[in-house]
């Protein structure tokens, strides 16, 4: 067979539409070393100036290691947006592609041809998709696109306005991953809780997630990427109600100043964040995750301390944070610039009190028994077994090295309940009691 290299950057999003594109190409074989290669794929990310720059040293990167008569694809988001530039600059890539046809690589490749559609694709009900990094858990993407105007993001620029995939799609899908095994879910968007609002729909999300409750087989599922102002009361309990899905709440904020959030045009406003995140603080053992941006034009020194004072006195489970970055086709390209040094400098503060925060958080786990999904072997090695919280999602959240067991070998994908005995430099050292029946 001929061997296949891809390299899949940016989000998770970006990774289900290179495990499609592995469903198109099951002829090949996968490869772990780009010189083996006889096709190589980019699936870029054009999100933020570093993603962008990352997405063009990979392909340069991988250019200098391929073989002779090998073919270099590039394809992504990156692409779509700025497609004229690149296929000018970059003579090293044999064929282009953007996010719209990813069910299409395969015919792409059979024809020598670039090939760029007008809208961006949307998973279909028999979609063959080849999951990587898991024997377990799948990303489920429920939408492309997103309707919203946020003055720092140029997504909807080159994903377009929302298009929902059927809730009996979805239901599909987790049917047949069901069937070879996979049981831990996370159910991803560019705004997931604006999910079948193109279709009239208000709290679509009531429904997918009363789709999902009658699948069999599923241990656990969240959602990603929920947005403020499209997320409703009803869908936070909801999910609080649920059997099926964690008390995991992933809402980026990106500001707390009533101020900021006007100039960055996020539509929310400061008491109805802090409400909803109280009825999310409130539901037994709840995980929260937020995401912030510093630096953003029009952010002030009083703007910037209500946010550190925010982000020390709410102690969310996991944050993350960016330094601004300016992005053409956005509202805030043309508003007046924070310099990079101040932002650099808000960014160090900023990272010093969420290490501070995550330091905290880690080490209140200690003595706690958790349900562990086993993962295989860890990052640190043979002598521990990897696992994750089955409240978090996949990789983003940390990991549990499991160094004990008191039920025998740990099997990848089997659920443990385990003892943590320690939290060393943001990891978790855990002991397993005994097996969960799931």
């Amino acid at each position: 067979m001929p061997k296949l290299f891809l390299q899949s950057l940016g989000c998770n999003k970006n990774l289900v539409d290179s495990e499609i594109m592995l469903g198109r190409l099951q002829n090949y074989a996968l490869c772990d070393e780009a010189c083996e290669a006889d096709l190589l794929i980019v699936n870029t990310c054009g999100f933020i100036e570093g993603a962008k720059k990352e997405s063009i040293g990979a392909i340069l990167n991988l250019h200098e290691q391929r073989k002779k008569g090998s073919l270099l694809v590039v394809t992504g988001c990156l692409m779509q947006r700025y497609k004229e530039e690149l296929i000018k600059a970059l003579p090293e890539v044999d064929l282009f592609t953007g996010t719209g046809d990813f069910e299409r690589i395969d015919t792409l490749i059979a024809k020598r041809q670039n090939l760029f559609s007008n809208s961006t694709y949307l998973q279909a009900s028999d979609t063959a998709r080849v999951i990587t990094g898991s024997n377990s858990h799948a990303f489920i993407k429920i939408s492309e696109g997103c309707n919203q105007n946020c003055a720092f993001c140029a997504i909807p620029h080159f994903k377009g306005r929302l298009r929902s995939r059927k809730p009996e799609d979805i239901v599909l899908e987790l049917e047949n991953l069901v069937q070879k095994g996979y049981k831990d879910f996370s159910f991803i968007a560019q705004d997931s809780s604006s999910y079948l609002l193109d279709q009239g729909q208000k709290d679509g999300l009531l429904r997918l997630i009363e789709a999902v409750e009658g699948v069999g087989g599923i241990t656990a599922a969240r959602i990603l990427y929920l947005y403020p102002t499209t997320l409703s009361e009803a869908v936070v309990r909801k999910i609080i109600a649920s059997k099926i899905f964690v008390n995991y709440f992933d809402l980026p904020l990106q500001h707390i100043s009533e101020r900021m959030l006007k100039v960055m045009k996020r539509g929310s406003k400061k008491a109805e964040i802090l409400r909803l995140l109280g009825l999310m603080r409130s539901a037994p053992d709840s995980f929260l995750r937020t995401g912030f941006i510093v630096g953003h034009p029009g952010e002030g020194e009083e703007d910037f301390s209500e946010l550190c004072s925010f982000v020390e006195g709410f102690e969310f489970d996991r944050v993350s944070i960016f330094g601004y970055s300016r992005e053409e086709d956005t509202a805030a390209f043309e508003m007046e610039q924070i310099p990079a040094k101040t932002i650099n400098s808000r960014l160090k503060k900023m990272e010093k009190i969420v290490d501070a925060l995550l330091e905290k958080k880690f080490t209140e786990e200690v003595g706690r028994v958790r349900r562990v999904l086993c993962v295989g072997e860890s990052s640190e090695g043979e002598f521990f077994a990897g696992g994750k919280d089955l409240r978090w999602d996949r990789e983003i959240d940390g990991e549990i090295l499991i160094n004990e067991s008191l039920c025998g070998g740990l099997k990848a994908g089997a659920i443990y309940e385990c003892e943590i005995t320690q939290a060393v430099d943001k990891k978790l050292i855990a002991r397993a009691l005994k097996k969960v029946d799931a």
